[in-house]
């Protein structure tokens, strides 16, 4: 899978679970079911943290300027915007390229480089690590519950 594959996928994952998330409002609203914020929650906060690792990990091999790279943060809270902002990386050919730090590819420089080259060079490792680290930060977060308003 290419970085922009791999981004675009994320992006439009991350719109997907937005659009599940305001339905879910919708009916909690119309007093038609309060069931589906849970699930349709979880499973947004879930493909956010998700997207947001991805869009790290394309960030570094981008090379794109910080800038850039936190612009693509942002606009993972602002529900549908992560498409947008994927259609125009695209269109300015900030998504081309294969993996720089591939095995047979460059060598990496510096920390997060270093943690880029491991993670392409043992994927199923990284991946099963990676599910592993956003589920916890996920538990931790439902376990921490929504903010609470202060009287």
């Amino acid at each position: 899978m290419t970085p922009k594959a791999l981004f675009r996928s994320f992006a439009t994952a991350e719109a997907v679970t937005w659009a599940g998330l305001i339905t879910a409002l919708v009916l909690r609203a119309a007093d038609v079911t309060d069931s589906a914020v849970p699930l349709a929650g979880g499973l947004h906060g879930f493909v956010f943290l998700a997207y947001c690792v991805v869009t790290v990990f394309v960030w570094v091999n981008q090379r794109w300027r910080w800038p850039v790279g936190a612009i693509g943060l942002l606009l993972a809270v602002i529900p549908f915007a992560t498409v947008p902002f994927e259609i125009v990386l695209a269109r300015r050919r900030l998504l081309e390229g294969r993996w720089r730090l591939r095995p047979g590819g460059e060598n990496p420089e510096g920390f997060p480089e270093a943690v880029q080259a491991w993670v392409l060079r043992r994927p199923r490792t990284a991946v099963l690590l990676l599910v592993a680290l956003v589920a916890v930060v996920f538990l931790v977060l439902l376990w921490l519950g929504p903010p609470v308003q202060k009287s």
